[in-house]
């Protein structure tokens, strides 16, 4: 089985292209069958409520939607609990399949055997 990845998106609109990046990484990695963990945080938990990754733009770059639409299915996305609170994003709020997890649990899924974490 392929090393599990962990990507933190930090960026959101305040830095397209490595918000971009982390989305086109994590999407290639779960098409390559690698098990994904991608967290939204800072500008980039924006991503995890309805509507809003279409709203995404970035000359040459695939649609944001298309690219979380893949995570979602084939890997996790969840949403920092503190970034979450400074944004009034509830459970409720997000996408069917995001969830809303904090620090703890950011540091399991990246020390787990094998796992390897990015940030973006």
């Amino acid at each position: 089985m392929a090393r599990a990845l962990v990507i933190k998106a930090t960026a959101g609109e305040d830095g397209p292209e490595r918000c971009n990046q982390a989305f086109t990484v994590a999407a290639a990695a779960v098409a390559s069958g690698v098990p994904v963990s991608l967290w939204l945080t800072g500008e980039a938990s924006w991503y995890g409520l309805p509507g809003r990754a279409e709203q995404f733009e970035l000359p040459h770059a695939s649609p944001l939607s298309d690219l979380l639409a893949i995570v979602l299915d084939g890997g996790t996305v969840t949403v920092c609990t503190q970034c979450a609170a400074r944004r009034d994003i509830g459970p409720g709020d997000v996408l069917p399949g995001v969830r809303i997890a904090g620090a703890p649990t950011f540091v399991e899924e990246a020390t787990a055997d094998g796992a390897q974490a990015l940030v973006y």
